[in-house]
């Protein structure tokens, strides 16, 4: 009966290093895709460049596809295998750039650019995987704009109004303390005359 112990221990560890091995074999081999999002969403304005930004890794060639689906409905922005072709939308012709490790930088953004970005990695195994990228595209409101610069030229135009009359007040003052002592000094000469005559 020793035998069948020993034999038992011995099933333990081949079976142990069996297990380790076959895990080894599936790591190295090929497939597997991983995909981050560091910012899930990004806000924006009209006329901005925005980049949508994220990270692949595989074990083989990946195809790397973005979508944009609005109210206005989905469309394909782009598709290319990494180190080979790009093939480019002709709505996005001129406003797309792309990057190595899948991200891809917009060009002066429109209200029909907000949306959802939809990124899929395919790894030439078959293995693929998704990400989303939420894009809030504001206006600048120019009204309240339009409203401050009214009312600081009104204020300017006022304020040089006052500054014209004031001008205007001072110099009639100095004119009128001119004439007064003009008229002091007549009227006291006259009256040196006078006491002069009497004395």
């Amino acid at each position: 009966m020793r035998p069948l112990r020993g034999c038992r221990g011995r099933g333990v560890v081949v079976g142990t290093v069996t297990l380790c091995l076959a895990a080894g074999w599936a790591l190295q081999t090929p497939g597997g895709v991983s995909l981050v999002v560091p910012q899930p969403n990004i806000n924006a304005t009209v006329a901005q460049n925005i980049l949508l930004s994220v990270e692949y890794s595989c074990r083989g060639v990946a195809t790397i596809e973005w979508k944009h689906v609005s109210s206005w409905g989905t469309t394909k922005i782009v598709e290319w295998k990494s180190g080979n072709y790009v093939n480019v939308s002709t709505v996005y012709k001129d406003r797309v750039t792309t990057f190595e490790n899948g991200s891809i930088q917009l060009l002066n953004v429109g209200m029909r650019d907000a949306g959802y970005y939809f990124i899929t990695v395919t790894e030439e195994h078959g293995t693929n995987t998704y990400g989303t990228i939420i894009v809030n595209v504001y206006e600048i409101i120019y009204e309240d704009l339009h409203f401050v610069a009214v009312l600081f030229a009104f204020l300017a135009a006022v304020s040089a109004i006052l500054i014209c009359f004031m001008w205007l007040c001072n110099k009639s003052l100095h004119l009128f303390q001119k004439k007064t002592a003009h008229k002091l000094t007549a009227s006291t000469t006259e009256e040196i005359e006078l006491e002069t005559i009497e004395c």
